[in-house]
């Protein structure tokens, strides 16, 4: 099992599948942001909540929030985010892909490692970044929000749990109806596989 600590612990048993988040360099309203509470929609945010509550609660606020940047909408820059998804999976063997989206702020992804996870969101940040920002005319600034959020997945109840959550994800934020029709998920890729 590898270990290292930022501002969150990061745990990554051997083997194990990962549910990884990062999301765009500012995305987060400043008003959620504290280091000690993060104010919520219904009620404040304490270290008494658990991580894949807080998870869910940010993530949440990430899929409603009208402010910041929204980058990843342009088609451009989604495409050069899936293209170094399946770059990472196909070309560098970096992992094995189960479920990815692309939201217009962030980004999900289900994966099984086979490099450790700081060297692989190095790589698919780094390069996205680079790219995005040179589209966008914006060389030299922060594109992706330095850490990412990971979550070792421990049953297989979880992992399909998790799938679906990153599926329907564009479905819950209103940004479609059914998962298939969100174009850069691994929903619409395994739609558009199986009609081919």
């Amino acid at each position: 099992m590898t270990f290292y600590h930022r501002n969150l612990p990061h745990w990554h048993p051997v083997g194990a599948s990962i549910f990884l988040t990062w999301r765009l360099h500012g995305s987060l309203p400043s008003s959620k942001r504290s280091t000690g509470r993060i104010a919520c929609a219904t009620k404040p945010l304490t270290a008494q909540v658990s991580p894949g509550r807080r998870f869910k609660q940010l993530d949440s606020i990430l899929d409603k929030t009208r402010k910041g940047p929204f980058w990843l909408k342009d088609p451009r820059i989604a495409a050069i985010v899936v293209n170094a998804i399946h770059h990472g999976e196909i070309t560098l063997g970096f992992y094995d892909l189960h479920a990815y989206a692309v939201m217009p702020n962030h980004v999900h992804l289900l994966i099984t490692p086979h490099v450790p996870i700081r060297r692989l969101t190095k790589g698919l940040k780094g390069t996205s970044s680079q790219v995005a920002n040179s589209i966008l005319h914006r060389k030299g600034n922060l594109f992706w929000q330095d850490e990412s959020f990971d979550h070792w997945i421990r049953t297989s109840t979880e992992f399909d749990r998790i799938r679906t959550y990153i599926e329907f994800n564009p479905v819950s934020a209103g940004l479609v109806t059914r998962p298939q029709d969100w174009p850069w998920s691994s929903a619409h890729l395994s739609t558009n596989a199986s009609k081919g």
